[in-house]
């Protein structure tokens, strides 16, 4: 955990404004906030500190909130993890295929129930943590392409014996973890192929940006 007094927050976004606005609103709050611009060195800089909590975008360069997040919950489970994106409309539930305990959609950020969320993530982290550690995180899968006959495949690689092997892929859209046995020692492997490349976020900085100052007024 953090060495600090106060609760760690790192802010994981590729956007500097909305990476800033947000980072200020935490701090505002009395939090302890770092900042990254990408999964990887949001890494590199938890080999130094380890955050309370992870407010990560999905689409991001260089590595994806996606693969990031499934990293985080593989070799990190006692953080916890908002996801936040562009692409989606609401922040209701946690989009299929997103290894988060939470989820917000960027252009609908209300600065008090944002902070509501990280405080109770916060609050219950032992019960968290117990629970991730029940059940094996998936691995990220990047598309590998197509075989000989047109097919999409993915390369898989079975986290007990780590022996590699292709599986093909019949539908492309599933937003979901899921699970196969792995074709040498049959244990089942728990995965979730990359969507960056359809999870798009729209141009909305500057709207996002807005309604968050807006609600630092409020919130001092």
């Amino acid at each position: 955990m953090a060495s600090t007094s106060k609760p760690r927050v790192l802010v994981v976004d590729d956007e500097p404004d909305i990476r800033e606005v947000i980072a200020e609103a935490l701090q505002s709050a009395g939090y302890d906030v770092g900042t990254a611009e990408h999964g990887l060195d949001a890494l590199l800089q938890m080999r130094k500190t380890t955050p309370d909590v992870i407010i990560s975008d999905l689409n991001m360069p260089r590595m994806s909130g996606f693969e990031f997040l499934s990293v985080v919950r593989r070799r990190f489970p006692e953080i916890a993890v908002i996801a936040i994106s562009g692409a989606y409309a609401t922040g209701d539930h946690v989009p299929g295929g997103v290894i988060a305990d939470a989820f917000q959609a960027k252009g609908n950020i209300q600065l008090k129930e944002f902070l509501a969320t990280v405080a109770l993530l916060i609050q219950t982290s032992s019960t968290r943590t117990m629970n991730h550690q029940r059940q094996s995180a998936p691995v990220w899968i990047p598309r590998n392409g197509k075989d000989s006959q047109g097919v999409p495949y993915i390369v898989l690689t079975c986290t007990e014996c780590l022996r590699s092997f292709h599986l093909s892929v019949l539908r492309e859209d599933i937003q979901e973890i899921q699970e196969t046995p792995c074709q040498f020692c049959e244990n089942p492997v728990r995965y979730i192929i990359d969507f960056s490349l359809e999870v798009i976020s729209p141009s909305n900085a500057a709207a996002t940006i807005g309604r968050v100052r807006s609600g630092m007024v409020r919130f001092p």
